[in-house]
C-alpha cells in the first residue's frame, strides 16, 4: 500500500514539474487561423499542434483566433491572454479584415505595434503573419498595408513570414467557394509558410 501510495506521489509530481516546463505558442488571428469554413482539426493550427507534439518539443499551442477579428479586437483580448496563458512566443496572423474595411493603415500599424510591445514586454517571441489584400483597394492603399507588416517586424526587431497566404490565394483549388478562406487542402501548405520563421524561435 505505501509502495503505491509513493508511486502516485511520484507520479503526480512529474506530471506537476512537466506541466510547469511546458512551453506555450499562443495564435492570436482572424478566420484564417481559426479554421472558418472547415474542421478545426484539420486547420493550420491544428496541424501545428500535432506537428510540435510528434516532435516532442515541449511546446503546447493555444489558437485564441476568432472569425472576423481585427486588430483593434485582438489588442483588446491580448492582455487577459498573456496574464492567462503566459506564452513563450505568440504568433500574430490579423490585419487582414481591417484591409478588407479600408481601415486607416496608421492604426492598423499602431496596434500591431502595441500587441508586439505587449508580447515583448511580457518576455515573449512574437512571429507576424503578413497579409494582402485584393488590388481593387487601390494600388497606394495595398501596397502600403503589405508594407505595414514588415515595418512593425523591423521595427520591433520580430520575425515576420511576409505573405500568409503565399501561392494559396491565387490558386482556386486551395480556397473555399467565397475565394477568401483556404480550404482543408491549403492547410498543410499555411503551416509549411510559417514553420521556416517560427521553428527558430522554439530554441530561443
Amino acid at each position: 500500500m505505501l509502495n503505491r501510495l509513493i508511486a502516485l506521489l511520484l507520479i503526480t509530481f512529474t506530471f506537476n514539474v512537466q506541466s510547469l516546463n511546458a512551453s506555450t505558442i499562443l495564435v492570436m488571428g482572424d478566420s484564417l487561423s481559426a479554421g472558418y469554413g472547415i474542421d478545426e482539426r484539420e486547420g493550420w493550427v491544428a496541424l501545428l499542434g500535432n506537428k510540435l507534439a510528434d516532435g516532442d518539443t515541449g511546446f503546447d499551442v493555444i489558437n485564441a483566433s476568432i472569425s472576423g477579428d481585427t486588430t483593434s479586437g485582438g489588442l483588446a483580448r491580448l492582455p487577459d491572454a498573456l496574464a492567462r496563458h503566459r506564452p513563450d512566443i505568440v504568433v500574430i496572423e490579423l490585419g487582414g479584415n481591417d484591409g478588407l474595411r479600408g481601415q486607416s493603415l496608421q492604426n492598423i500599424r499602431q496596434n500591431l505595434s502595441t500587441m508586439v510591445q505587449l508580447v515583448q514586454e511580457a518576455n515573449g517571441e512574437v512571429l507576424l503573419l503578413g497579409m494582402r489584400i485584393p488590388s481593387n483597394y487601390g494600388a497606394r492603399y495595398t501596397q502600403r498595408f503589405l508594407e505595414s507588416f514588415a515595418q512593425v517586424a523591423e521595427e520591433h526587431n520580430t520575425a515576420l513570414v511576409p505573405f500568409f497566404l503565399e501561392g494559396v490565394a491565387t490558386d482556386p483549388s486551395l480556397m473555399q467557394d467565397d475565394g477568401i478562406h483556404p480550404n482543408s487542402a491549403a492547410q498543410p501548405i499555411l503551416l509549411d509558410l510559417v514553420w521556416p520563421a517560427l521553428e527558430p524561435l522554439l530554441t530561443r
